[in-house]
């Protein structure tokens, strides 16, 4: 029931996989209300943490976290550097003093890194962002621990509210980042950084 410091790098490593893979289609998401360039800014970050993954710090996964989380400030284009840099951030501050992680622990590292990226960006559910993916995933996560779910389980719910809260963002008109420019113009298409959210928590399902 507990992931170890081992698991969680292979965890990051699967991660930057999934987004390396989906550079092209994130960008592709990301052209109906963006500038077309969020899959290659997120890219850009995660591949250089895949090239140095192996030469952070392991002796915990507060250390491990925290040296992804200045990768991706250094890295990635934009505004994806601030926003998930901030993320693992807040992820590796939750799991500071943990040797391993129970789906409680996860829960909470997922709730203090969208507190996080909410606060740094001002944005709020309902503003057509990454949050609206994130809040919801979290949330899930967090309600599976307190029933007493498995890991997997948990990842399973999380997906599932993840995936529902992407597709929420096709009503919602952006009222933050790049797609406000466009208005009216973003309904009917869903924000890219909650779709992506959506996507890696279904990849990371499997």
């Amino acid at each position: 029931m507990s992931t170890t410091v081992t698991e969680i790098k292979e965890a990051v490593s699967r991660l930057c996989d999934i987004i390396i893979a989906n550079e092209i289609p994130f960008c592709e998401l990301d052209s109906a209300a963006g500038d077309g360039d969020f899959g290659m800014s997120l890219a850009k970050g995660f591949r250089q943490v895949k090239r140095q993954l192996n030469e952070l710090d392991l002796t915990s996964i507060h250390k491990l976290l925290r040296g992804c989380s200045m990768i991706l400030l250094e890295h990635c284009g934009g505004a994806s550097g601030p926003i998930w840099g901030s993320g693992f951030a807040a992820a590796a501050g939750s799991a500071k003093g943990k040797e391993s992680l129970k789906p409680a622990d996860v829960a909470l590292m997922f709730e203090e890194a969208a507190a996080v990226i909410q606060k740094r960006g001002g944005a709020a559910p309902g503003d057509k962002t990454l949050l609206d993916a994130l809040i919801p995933a979290a949330a899930a996560l967090s309600a599976a621990a307190a029933a007493g779910k498995s890991m997997t389980e948990s990842f399973r719910e999380a997906s599932a509210a993840a995936d529902a809260g992407a597709e929420a963002t096709k009503t919602m008109i952006a009222k933050k980042g790049r797609a406000t420019y466009v208005g009216e113009r973003s309904l009917n298409h869903p924000d890219a950084g909650a779709a992506a959210i959506a996507i890696i928590m279904k990849e990371l399902l499997k």
